[in-house]
């Protein structure tokens, strides 16, 4: 007991009056009815938790214990209330006031802060079903900002309420595992204002919303439908003006996505008014439509310029007979439907530059945005012209005449531009320019379509020259318009490099890429620091030939240094090169420099000789007998495919003539070089690598078991000693 307190058992009834005069005017304006009744209600989609907490300067105290001062409850104590609810916490003149905890008979439970006999402030509600709500409370109603968790149903929603419901700006959480939900504006518990809603399907909506229901201006992503909606709602379906579009799926290898589009008037979710189709194999139709159907007055282009224009009845033209009359005919060379966002730039070269922008001040991005485009489409043709042409590097067939831009290419790109003489590495690139997270960042297989390259090219620009031009007023046109003039278009289409400068050569060394990929990956887990985007130096990869030992009287250090160097900006410098991050394209084009140097003028059968003579026989018997016979395979195939590869126009010139006899058979020597070199040298030395390094491994694992057990026996030996 504190000074000045005494503790005594009493019983005080306080009216209401006598309660709303000590605690004064502090509620906000509410019906007589509202404030007899204090509800405290949750909120789990449908409202179904409505606990009443009573007034609680109604209630009747019928037991007290706790401190007191002056003849009133004052300080900490508990008190049993009329009815058995029960009420442990602080006390100020009689009131609850402070924190405590209040527990209703029915088993609703309130714990936090209490102002004149008021929950008021910070405070928790727990039902007897298990939901929750912690929060702000205002006169034992949610009001303010707080958490409520529904036990039933799972449901989550944390935002802003008012009296009781959400009102203002929530996110709800609809499932456990939260792919079902919203975010944005609430109305007295009803979505209503700007929002995001993502169903359990993966679908998305991002919009308007009026009464629970889609309504205004919204846009619609069907995720395993392929389509989208842009444009007006009103009561959860399409109706005014939009724009939906199908996409298509692409042919295997193409690098283009082809869609269906649809822009006009929609009425209670069909096409319905007038409008305009663009069908993915070109043809259009411009003209008036009647439930999702081509309906009336219309223009119908086909896809190879032929043009009706007519009356069109149920998707049907309309028109004359043999015998006079009109009769409906139906249209071909239409695509069916089937389902992206078109940018200003097209769905093809939509520009993923959110990362630079957020570096340029708000008010400036929308305009900076539009002039990298301006830009782009200034240079439409060449860069499209460009990425053609490395596309089909080490390409010999698609079954639409395009191809995909692979990372390999890419690489081969920037490298042809001097990109590398910047100070920046491919490496470097890499990381400007991922997206997908699930992908290997410095995979040489990873796709690129049209709008990565243009990307990584506005960012690449801006990485180089941002310092050189800040008094540009659009920094990031500036930075590629530069680029574009003095790198892209004065480089681009002169291939260098061991793998891709020779067009014959490039469908012989990819066959061994995949395998030299995993050996890369490799040496960048024994060499490089633990992390997930694992690289190697060139270092590194001298550190390789020497562990391999294929470093011999033809292939020294200096000449593999000189293959090392064959691009590099400062040849000289060789620390500052050796210690570069490099990709899987330097790492293979090296081995490619060093297959010319190490087997050139020396015949397969003594080199096979030479080779399988470093090593033990017997280790690598079983692994040669399975390596013949690929290699037999491989060369088979791979003469087919250099006979049958197109070439592009600027490497086809170089093989007409006279001399193109003399050329075939030069290509046909590198061809055995480049097989002579992974076969029996590269492939083979690093087989017996991986075996030697396991088999010390478990020498040394089973070094320290031994070293072990025998502690363990001299431990043992000791203690029986003492």
């Amino acid at each position: 007991m504190t000074q000045g307190k005494d503790k005594k058992k009493s019983t005080i009834k306080k009216d209401k009056q006598e309660n709303e005069k000590t605690c004064g005017n502090a509620e906000p304006p509410q019906t007589v009815e509202g404030r007899d009744k204090r509800k405290l209600l949750s909120d789990s989609g449908t409202l179904d938790d409505t606990y009443e907490l009573p007034a609680l300067f109604n209630l009747i105290i019928q037991r007290y214990e706790g401190e007191t001062s002056e003849g009133q409850f004052h300080g900490e104590g508990v008190a049993c209330f009329e009815g058995g609810h029960l009420y442990k916490g602080m006390f100020t003149k009689g009131l609850l006031d402070g924190h405590g905890v209040f527990t209703c008979t029915g088993g609703l439970k309130y714990e936090g802060e209490f102002v004149c006999s008021k929950p008021m402030g910070q405070g928790s509600i727990t039902w007897p079903n298990g939901s929750s709500y912690k929060g702000d409370v205002y006169q034992g109603i949610r009001h303010g900002t707080g958490t409520y968790n529904c036990a039933k149903s799972g449901v989550l929603y944390r935002g802003q309420w008012d009296q009781g419901k959400r009102h203002g700006k929530g996110t709800v959480y609809y499932n456990q595992d939260k792919t079902s939900w919203y975010k944005g504006d609430w109305v007295k518990n009803n979505r209503e204002g700007l929002g995001v809603r993502c169903y359990p399907s993966g679908n998305v909506y991002s919009g308007e919303w009026k009464n629970n229901l889609r309504h205004g201006e919204g846009t619609m992503r069907w995720l395993k439908l392929g389509q989208q909606y842009v444009g007006m709602w009103q009561d959860g379906l399409q109706h005014g003006q939009g724009t939906h579009v199908w996409i298509l799926r692409r042919a295997y290898g193409s690098q283009y996505s082809q869609c269906n589009r649809y822009t006009g008037d929609f009425v209670q979710g069909q096409r319905h008014g007038l409008g305009t189709f663009y069908y993915a194999g070109g043809a259009i139709y411009e003209g008036e439509w009647k439930n999702n159907k081509k309906h009336g007055k219309g223009k119908f282009t086909f896809k190879d310029g032929h043009v009706f224009e007519g009356e069109f009845v149920d998707d049907q033209m309309i028109t004359p007979n043999l015998n006079g009359n009109r009769a409906p005919t139906p249209l071909c060379g239409a695509l069916p439907l089937s389902g992206s966002e078109s940018s200003v730039l097209g769905p093809d070269m939509a520009l993923n530059i959110e990362c630079l922008l957020n570096q340029i001040p708000e008010r400036k991005r929308d305009t900076e945005r539009k002039q990298v485009e301006f830009v782009v489409l200034r240079k439409d043709a060449e860069l499209r012209s460009i990425y053609s042409f490395y596309s089909r590097l080490g390409n010999d067939h698609s079954p639409d005449n395009t191809f995909l831009l692979s990372r390999l290419q890419l690489w081969r790109l920037l490298k042809d531009c001097n990109i590398h003489h910047h100070e920046i590495t491919l490496a470097q690139i890499d990381h400007f320019i991922k997206e997908d997270t699930a992908t290997e960042i410095h995979s040489p297989f990873t796709p690129l379509p049209l709008h990565r390259l243009l990307s990584c090219l506005v960012s690449v620009a801006y990485h180089i020259y941002n310092k050189d031009i800040l008094s540009q007023k659009h920094l990031l046109a500036a930075c590629l318009s530069k680029l574009m003039t003095d790198d892209i278009l004065p480089n681009a289409k002169n291939v260098k490099g061991f793998l891709f400068g020779q067009p014959d050569l490039s469908v012989v060394a990819m066959n061994y890429m995949k395998r030299c990929w995993k050996v890369y990956q490799a040496y960048c887990k024994v060499h490089a620091a633990p992390r997930d985007d694992q690289t190697m130096t060139f270092r590194h990869l001298l550190w390789m030939f020497k562990d391999l030992r294929l470093l011999d009287n033809k292939l020294t250090t200096a000449s593999l240094l000189k293959v090392i160097t064959a691009e590099s900006h400062d040849p000289n410098n060789l620390s500052s090169c050796l210690d570069l991050e490099i990709t899987f394209l330097e790492f293979f084009e090296v081995l490619l420099g060093c297959a010319e140097v190490k087997c050139q003028r020396v015949s397969e059968s003594l080199e096979e000789h030479q080779s399988l003579s470093r090593f033990d026989s017997k280790t690598l018997r079983n692994l040669s007998e399975i390596r013949d016979q690929d290699i037999l395979e491989t060369q088979q195939n791979v003469k087919t495919e250099v006979h049958e590869q197109p070439q592009s126009p600027e490497h086809t010139e170089e093989q007409r003539g006279e001399g193109k006899g003399m050329q075939t058979r030069g290509t046909e020597a590198k061809d055995q070089t480049i097989h002579q070199f992974f076969n029996h040298f590269f492939f083979p030395a690093f087989d017996h690598h991986q075996l030697v390094t396991e088999k010390i491994k478990e020498d040394k694992q089973q070094e320290a078991l031994r070293c072990i057990a025998a502690a363990k026996t001299l431990q043992r030996a000791r203690q029986k000693e003492h």
